[in-house]
């Protein structure tokens, strides 16, 4: 104790000419000053315009069972703030939002997570955690990196991951963890939005996806989503633009995947980092567009690196956390005066979270031992010489004596003494409805972006064009049976090793399936079902172009019946294609290792498909077995040239004829039966759905397995006895 005592009057004295506890009166533009009234009044500044005096009161009703919320306070206006650079939420004046909040309080006792090591869960990430949030207000979880900000926040809202444990009891309206489908929104800290659609567009098909009933319904929850997070301006702009228009800035599509979660209308929302990558300008915007839809009765958590003293005064209640213990919980403003009892007052030129984190992030022990190294020019910067290690230990003691330790048992207590209403369950899409709108997005999607398919059309067409041309005036004699094999070998392999301009978009696909999974908008098979539809027009038009441009240029048999199979067969490897090409973007999430892979299981592909050494002369081990068999340009190369000469002959001299099986001998291995095309067609179709089935199980287990999809939990109402 004498070491953590000296070490805070060292740290006292150090910053005295900045701050003292006694010093800090409302005297200075940067000191937060919370007017007369009730304790959970909002903080204001003193240059900024006044709030409206109205209080959040919430209050358990002894005689009931529900958490009710007085009248709430109308968002402040800001036209001070940033020298009138930020516009204010459009609201009259004097306008007050009025409205009944059923409840949706949560609280967290003794709440305690643990990741599982190498042998057993013993990593705590966090360590016996107490807090609470209430309707109508913003509830912040901060500390520094790798302090259990997020880990906290997937805790509460049941998203850990299966390596982690959770032990400690969490309430919604006094009832063990009850937070059905629909009752609460999540969004992550990285989200992938769809570029190529408007933010009305984007909101208005993950409505069909998440809400059941009718479309009028889900046209009117869209527009309150885009009102709510103040996206009026860009609700039929493009989120990603296009080439001669810029799409959204950062600031707007994290408005854009908070929004998706709200046409749910959730009672809670949690989200990760809502200000990660924004500006201040962005940053305070978006505060105040958080604070505005609190304002309509719903709870918010998130976590936060660190904010500007503007967005710092919006918090109502702060949770500090620093290597998974809590430094403090309660109201903002007490959080200041909680540091300064400690000895570690914040300094008036400075912003209380930077404050904060300067003080309890260990981080910063390295640019102390770099200070005090420089003694002659930069003498100045030896005064942080603060030890955060002790610093840590002071804030946690302070806290765990003080009088906003036993507020938040008591407040904890009252929220769970008694049950509240059960939130309910909003109902689920129908699965072939679901089906229906990725179809329909996924083909205004492939329609609009013309690096999807467009481009790889463009490029088919002149692949087949240059292939035709080297290939063209063969004629139909016996020296050309060499030559065509060659030419139908180079159109199948080249083809299917020009899929990979696919991988980029399908990479995209399997990212935006992801961020769908883990918040249940979505599934596996309906995502696969729904991309599979949405590709075949596209697909069959990319193959019935390049084959006419290569059939007719080559010189292959003038029959349409020949000429439809050539085409099918083609559209065949292009379905093979996209499902190898969804295979492997979905084990490799990465361009360069999903580009590289693809490519090298081409390669090994083309060297087993016959041509380069006869099928029947390959090496046993490997080559030939499983290989061969696994290459689907083997079965493609053998339908295609059976389609071509079956039942044609070659004259040898003047009395003599071979049959194409006999010309075919010693150049490729096909079969003599006319209806072995059709064998082959139809092993190339049971390719593309086994890779479609592989892409599903990856999908459904090894993908999943990455992503924090929320745990279903059970509501019983006679949780409450186990306690």
């Amino acid at each position: 104790m004498e070491e953590i005592q000296s070490q805070s009057d060292h740290y006292r004295s150090s910053s005295s000419s900045a701050s003292s506890p006694a010093s800090r009166v409302p005297s200075s533009n940067f000191f937060y000053l919370r007017k007369p009234g009730s304790l959970r009044q909002p903080i204001s500044f003193e240059d900024s315009p006044d709030w409206e005096d109205t209080d959040i009161e919430v209050r358990v009703d002894e005689g009931g069972d529900s958490i009710n919320a007085a009248t709430t306070p109308a968002s402040p206006s800001l036209s001070k703030l940033n020298s009138g650079l930020l516009p204010s939420p459009p609201l009259p004046d004097g306008a007050l939002i009025t409205r009944k909040i059923a409840g949706a309080s949560i609280a967290w006792k003794d709440l305690t997570v643990t990741i599982k090591g190498k042998r057993k869960y013993s990593d705590k990430v966090v360590k016996s955690s107490n807090g609470y949030a209430l309707p109508g207000t913003m509830t912040v979880i901060m500390g520094p990196a790798k302090s259990g900000k997020s880990t906290l926040l997937r805790a509460l809202s049941g998203r850990l991951p299966d390596s982690a444990r959770m032990y400690g009891e969490v309430f919604v309206n006094g009832t063990k963890m009850c937070m059905p489908y629909g009752s609460y929104g999540f969004v992550d800290r990285e989200t992938t939005l769809i570029g190529t659609l408007t933010v009305r567009e984007f909101l208005y098909y993950s409505a069909l996806l998440q809400l059941p009933g009718f479309l009028c319904q889900k046209g009117s929850v869209v527009e309150d989503a885009i009102d709510s997070m103040s996206l009026g301006d860009y609700a039929n702009k493009l989120i990603g633009g296009h080439c001669y228009m810029k799409g959204l800035r950062s600031g707007e599509r994290r408005r854009v995947s908070i929004a998706r979660e709200l046409v749910m209308r959730p009672h809670i929302l949690f989200i990760d980092e809502p200000l990660y990558r924004l500006d201040s300008v962005s940053a305070l915007l978006m505060m105040v567009t958080l604070k505005k839809l609190a304002s309509t009765g719903c709870t918010l958590i998130f976590t936060i690196y660190q904010s500007s003293t503007e967005v710092f005064g919006l918090f109502d209640r702060i949770c500090l956390l620093s290597n998974g213990n809590t430094l403090f919980f309660g109201e903002t403003l007490a959080c200041l005066q909680h540091f300064s009892n400690a000895g570690f007052p914040c300094p008036i030129m400075q912003s209380p979270s930077d404050h904060f984190l300067r003080a309890i992030n260990t981080e910063f022990d390295r640019i102390i031992a770099m200070c005090k190294s420089w003694q002659d020019d930069h003498g100045d910067l030896s005064a942080v010489n603060m030890d955060t290690a002790v610093a840590i230990r002071t804030l946690e003691a302070t806290y765990k004596s003080s009088a906003d330790a036993v507020a938040l048992e008591t407040m904890i207590v009252k929220l769970t003494e008694k049950e509240g209403p059960s939130l309910k369950s909003k109902g689920m899409v129908g699965n072939l409805t679901r089906v229906a709108v990725l179809t329909w997005r996924s083909l205004l999607i492939m329609s609009r972006e013309w690096k999807y398919y467009w481009l790889r059309l463009i490029l088919y067409m002149l692949l087949a064009l240059c292939i035709g041309t080297v290939f063209s005036g063969l004629g139909h004699t016996l020296s050309s049976v060499v030559t065509r094999v060659a030419a139908i070998f180079v159109f199948v392999s080249f083809t299917s090793l020009l899929s990979i301009a696919g991988v980029p978009a399908q990479m995209k696909e399997i990212k935006i399936y992801a961020c769908e999974e883990s918040n249940q908008h979505s599934g596996a098979f309906i995502f696969l079902l729904g991309q599979l539809v949405a590709s075949i027009p596209f697909l069959f038009l990319i193959s019935i172009s390049s084959s006419l441009v290569f059939y007719f240029l080559v010189g292959l048999r003038d029959e349409f019946s020949m000429l439809m199979y050539f085409v099918l067969n083609f559209f065949t490897c292009l379905l093979v294609n996209e499902g190898l090409v969804l295979a492997v973007t979905s084990i490799w999430q990465d361009i360069f290792w999903s580009i590289l892979i693809f490519v090298s299981i081409q390669v090994i592909m083309m060297l087993s498909a016959g041509f380069l050494r006869i099928r029947s002369s390959l090496p046993g081990p490997v080559w030939m077995y499983p290989i061969s068999y696994i290459a689907f340009h083997t079965y493609s190369i053998q339908g295609l040239l059976e389609n071509e000469y079956i039942e044609t002959s070659f004259e040898v001299g003047q009395v003599r004829t071979i049959s194409g099986n006999q010309a075919l001998q010693n150049v490729y291995d096909i079969s003599a039966d006319s209806n072995s095309k059709w064998k082959k067609l139809l092993v190339l179709f049971l390719m593309a759905v086994a890779y479609r089935v592989l892409v599903f199980v990856l999908l459904k287990f090894y993908v999943r397995k990455n992503l924090f999809v929320p745990k279903l939990f059970l509501c019983n109402q006679n949780t409450r006895n186990s306690r």
